[in-house]
């Protein structure tokens, strides 16, 4: 496939990681982005998007996605399993390229899976994307690992800036690949410029291979050195995380996202620079610097 993807449609652009794409999607300029949201959405976007509002039923759907060259679901959990829906209706509606909500752990990994049984969708779409492959109809699976930007910003990761506190698995010498929030970002414009390169593919990118120490280690520095630290292992944290998530607290799947990352477990692959082919090179995407990006995180979270 060589026709260019200029006309990309997003479902799903209010979610974290819909921001982040549809954000690199406006600030490419390459493309004509419509954002498509729900009848009953009060998301807003920035000025001048274009948005069309869908009952996401298949006629709908269809209507919506005619004209459009690519479609990047960046729906969230609950939306996993409808995006067969999507699929169907961007086939019919002459869709070149589909990107499955992926953009995080590997879901095509068995241990993954065993961690996180709700990825189990995404492995199911990924499969349903390659029985749909044609001449007309290509994909693209993008996994990045955990958001190291975002999810040191946020705590997510188990680093809190404010409180200078952190928890470490294992002893935190585990060696993991992450990516940045504008890698990702980038990661996706490069594969609607690269449509041949990047067709019926799923792809790992990483922009910085490290370890919950060396964060650590670039925390303390840009920070101050007296930082408190809890120890704790993956089987206590699997544990605890499938006990809540049995019990309908979500916030266990946080912990076993985290594990997909810092996990000692055999076969978990989660150092995509050693345990996978990374796409990087294809996509021009370059590594980055583990110090600068806790720098720039420091100094954006400590000037709020």
């Amino acid at each position: 496939m060589t026709t260019l993807l200029k006309n990309v449609a997003i479902v799903g652009a209010s979610g974290n990681v819909g921001q982040i794409i549809l954000r690199a999607l406006l600030d490419a300029s390459d493309f004509k982005v419509t954002v498509l949201t729900r009848t009953s959405s009060n998301a807003t976007f920035p000025p001048g998007t274009n948005v069309r509002k869908t009952d996401f039923s298949s006629a709908d759907l269809h209507d919506a996605l005619k004209g459009q060259d690519a479609l990047v679901s960046a729906v969230g959990a609950t939306g996993f399993g409808e995006q067969k829906k999507l699929i169907d209706a961007a086939i019919q509606a002459g869709v070149k390229r589909f990107f499955p909500s992926e953009f995080s752990s590997d879901a095509q990994n068995e241990v993954v899976l065993g961690l996180l049984p709700l990825f189990n969708q995404k492995k199911e779409v990924v499969d349903y994307l390659k029985s749909k492959e044609s001449d007309s109809f290509t994909w693209t699976g993008l996994a990045t690992s955990v958001l190291l930007d975002w999810g040191l910003a946020n705590g997510f990761l188990g680093y809190d800036i404010a409180s200078r506190t952190a928890t470490i698995w294992d002893g935190g010498n585990s060696r993991f690949t992450a990516t940045n929030e504008k890698q990702l970002g980038d990661a996706v414009v490069s594969v609607l410029q690269r449509p041949q390169a990047t067709a019926n593919q799923y792809l790992y990118i990483s922009s910085v291979e490290t370890s919950q120490n060396e964060i650590l280690a670039a925390l303390e520095q840009a920070t101050s050195p007296s930082w408190t630290v809890t120890r704790t292992t993956t089987d206590a944290e699997v544990s605890e995380g499938t006990r809540k998530l049995g019990e309908g607290d979500f916030s266990g799947a946080l912990a076993l996202v985290r594990a997909t990352s810092f996990g000692d477990l055999s076969g978990l692959g989660a150092n995509y620079a050693k345990d996978r082919v990374l796409a990087n090179e294809l996509l021009g995407l370059k590594g980055e610097s583990i110090r600068e990006t806790v720098e720039r995180v420091v100094s954006a979270v400590t000037s709020k």
